[in-house]
């Protein structure tokens, strides 16, 4: 009785989700978060991740003595559910600032706000998805669309969960963009539907984004 109010958002979860085999986020799917899409090109991470990535030419990282971690954000505010709830949310974009700032103190201070010689560290999280392994995404978030409470046959089955990440860095002396980067990344494996998400399933992939980021600036330094 309801397949005509289900097909609609399954049909679109289908367009917007074809081809989530790629390694790198789709134009399509950016967030709007970042300024200037343009720029970014497909890159390898230091640890040969797929990227998109654009960092400023001839960007001196030595003049940054200090770094700027601001909270993280969820870009577009999502619609929580029972797969995804909103405490698990919240436990994702606190765990990355933790993760950030441990990073990120590791190569500079921590200041506590923009300034001359402060990089500034503009992180969101702009995807975070549950599908049954195998098949196409059921459910995603905060994609604008929630196919949450759809029935399937293959419940049982494993489900992959994937993060999306937008960062922007910027020159706390001015505002202006130095660098820009997209990534994603698969979370923990999920038993089967029923499982809900945790913000311990999204840890690992975190950990990753946060010591890579770090990486970058490294090698930039050098």
């Amino acid at each position: 009785m309801k397949l005509i109010h289900t097909a609609v958002p399954l049909s679109l979860a289908f367009m917007l989700l074809t081809g989530c085999a790629s390694k790198y986020v789709e134009p399509e799917k950016y967030s709007g978060f970042l300024k200037d899409y343009s720029v970014l090109k497909e890159e390898k991470s230091p640890t040969g991740a797929p990227v998109m990535r654009w960092i400023k030419p001839g960007i001196d990282a030595s003049q940054f003595t200090s770094v700027y971690v601001e909270p993280s954000q969820l870009y577009p505010q999502p619609q929580p559910s029972e797969k995804i709830p909103q405490g698990t949310l919240d436990g994702i974009t606190k765990y990355y600032d933790q993760v950030l700032q441990t990073q990120f103190s590791k190569v500079l201070p921590l200041a506590s706000g923009p300034g001359a010689g402060v990089l500034i560290v503009r992180p969101a999280i702009t995807a975070v998805s549950a599908s049954t392994k195998g098949l196409q995404p059921y459910e995603v978030i905060p994609i604008a669309l929630i196919a949450a409470g759809v029935s399937t046959a293959t419940g049982i089955r494993d489900q992959d969960t994937s993060l999306a990440t937008e960062a922007a860095f910027l020159d706390g002396s001015d505002g202006k963009v130095v660098a820009e980067v997209v990534r994603k990344g698969a979370g923990a494996e999920l038993d089967n539907s029923s499982q809900v998400m945790t913000a311990n399933d999204a840890k690992a992939v975190l950990d990753g984004w946060a010591r890579d980021m770090v990486k970058s600036f490294e090698q930039l330094k050098k």
